[in-house]
C-alpha cells in the first residue's frame, strides 16, 4: 500500500510516497506562485521515479492550511480529483501540525510559522509531550507581534524572510531560531502523519475538505 502526501500551502510546495516502512521518495521546492503548473507534473515525475503510477496509489494526504489561498486550492482540488479517479482514502492534516512534528523534542514550547501573506505569519503554538501537541487555535500575525508576544525562551520555526528573522533576533534569548533546514515543511512528515491516522481508522470525505483559512473573509489571493 502506498500514500502519497500533498503539501502546497505556501510557494514551498512538497511531496513524498510512503508505503508505512520507508519514504519511497521525497521532493520539496520553492515554485511562488506556479502551483497549477508545477504541481501534476511533479507528481508523474515523483511516481515514475520509483516505477509506480496513479492506479497503484492506496490513501491521498493534504496539507489543508492554513496557507497560500491559490497554493492550498490548487492543492486540495488536485488532491480530491486523485481520490475520486481512482477510489483512493483522503486524508487532510493542519499546515502547522506538520512543521511541529518535524521539530526535535525540546523542553521549550514552539511557535511554529508560515506565511500568510500581506506581510502576516500564521503562528501555532505547541509543547512537547509524547510529540508536539498543539496549544489553542493558529493566530495570524506580524513579525513585530510575534516578537512582542515572545516572553521566555521558545522555539520559532518555519518561513521567515530576512528581515522577519532579523526583528525576531531582537529578542534571543526568548526567540530561539531553528536553521532553515529544521524550518523546512517535510512532505516525509505529512506522510507519516496521515499514514497513521489512516491506519488509526481516520478519513476526511472529499465532499467535505475545504482549505483552513485564517480569517477566511480576508483571505489574501497569492
Amino acid at each position: 500500500m502506498t500514500l502519497i502526501a500533498i503539501d502546497t500551502s505556501t510557494q514551498t510546495s512538497g511531496l513524498a510516497l510512503y508505503d508505512g516502512l520507508q519514504v519511497l521518495a521525497e521532493h520539496s521546492w520553492r515554485g511562488g506562485q506556479h502551483h497549477s503548473v508545477d504541481l501534476a507534473p511533479a507528481i508523474d515525475k515523483l511516481l515514475a521515479s520509483v516505477r509506480l503510477r496513479s492506479a497503484d496509489l492506496q490513501v491521498v494526504a493534504v496539507a489543508n492550511g492554513p496557507g497560500s489561498y491559490t497554493g492550498l486550492r490548487i492543492g486540495l482540488a488536485l488532491a480530491k480529483g486523485l481520490a475520486f479517479a481512482h477510489k483512493l482514502d483522503l486524508l487532510a492534516v493542519p499546515t502547522l501540525d506538520i512543521l511541529a512534528a518535524g521539530q526535535p523534542p525540546s523542553q521549550l514550547p514552539l511557535a511554529a510559522v508560515l506565511q500568510a501573506g500581506r506581510g502576516r505569519l500564521a503562528v501555532g503554538r505547541y509543547l512537547y509531550k509524547e510529540g508536539w501537541q498543539p496549544q489553542g487555535e493558529p493566530q495570524l500575525m506580524t513579525a513585530e507581534e510575534l516578537t512582542e508576544s515572545v516572553a521566555s525562551p521558545t522555539l520559532v520555526s518555519g518561513e521567515l524572510s530576512e528581515d522577519e528573522r532579523r526583528t525576531l533576533g531582537r529578542k534571543y534569548k526568548n526567540a530561539v531560531l531553528q536553521t532553515p533546514a529544521w524550518a523546512l515543511r517535510r512532505p516525509a512528515v505529512l506522510a507519516e502523519l496521515a499514514w497513521n491516522r489512516w491506519q488509526a481508522g481516520e478519513r476526511t470525505a472529499p465532499q467535505g475538505l475545504a482549505p483552513h483559512y485564517l480569517q477566511a473573509s480576508n483571505a489574501v489571493p497569492q
